[in-house]
């Protein structure tokens, strides 16, 4: 018996059935390899954030200086009115939440195949990740020309609030804005008909992405801003 009727027999043992096994590219799951890439990406993103959050906090319990009362420095006047504790984050939160809404109503048109609807659902989850990113500048040059709050000294109360401020929101802007180009990168293969063949699975990836993004938020919301 030749050994081309041997290997077509049955599953080789050893070295040989090893090489033969990742040559022909065999899954244990039927999970796609960009989404398990992701997924892997996601997971180890998780614990830099989970990282910043926790130090975060052991700052905040351990610092002697008192830390600033957050529904001060985060107002924001409208029209002439009194300062509103907190409004441009709970704007900048709606918007993050309603993209994730946009983004999921992608997938599913995704999975539809009708690109069209798919495209302009992307193209709106998009133009959210850039309002909010607007906002977070906005946010930003009020703290630093208008309250002088530096990464490095802050006149509201301990120091160490303006520096672990602007990293972690840094941080996550930085995520945000990636994902802003990550979407219209997708958006603009989705209307030239990229993925009509292989099938619009990739709409779920970056889904998976931007949903992590805003599930991030809002432990940044809650544990810097509301504690």
């Amino acid at each position: 018996m030749s050994e081309a009727a041997l290997t077509q027999a049955g599953p080789q043992e050893g070295m040989d059935g090893l090489v033969d096994d990742w040559s022909s590219d065999k899954q244990t799951y039927h999970v796609p390899w960009g989404k398990a890439m992701m997924w892997i990406f996601l997971v180890s993103d998780t614990f830099i954030f989970t990282c910043f959050l926790t130090a975060y906090l052991h700052v905040r319990l351990t610092t002697t200086e008192p830390w600033p009362v957050q529904g001060a420095i985060f107002a924001l006047s409208l029209f002439g009115s009194d300062p509103i504790p907190l409004i441009l984050i709970a704007l900048m939160t709606f918007i993050l939440i309603t993209s994730s809404g946009t983004m999921a109503l992608a997938v599913n048109m995704g999975y539809r195949k009708d690109k069209e609807k798919a495209f302009w659902l992307i193209c709106a989850t998009a133009f959210f990740g850039l309002c909010f990113v607007g906002m977070q500048m906005f946010e930003w040059s009020k703290l630093i020309l208008d309250e002088g709050i530096r990464p490095w000294e802050n006149p509201f109360g301990a120091a160490q609030f303006g520096s672990i401020f602007f990293m972690i929101t840094g941080f996550h802007g930085l995520h945000v804005s990636g994902g802003v180009i990550y979407l219209m990168w997708v958006a603009l293969r989705v209307r030239r008909g990229h993925y009509d063949d292989k099938g619009y699975e990739i709409i779920e990836i970056v889904g998976l992405y931007w949903h992590f993004v805003d599930l991030v938020w809002v432990f940044i919301f809650a544990f810097f801003y509301l504690l």
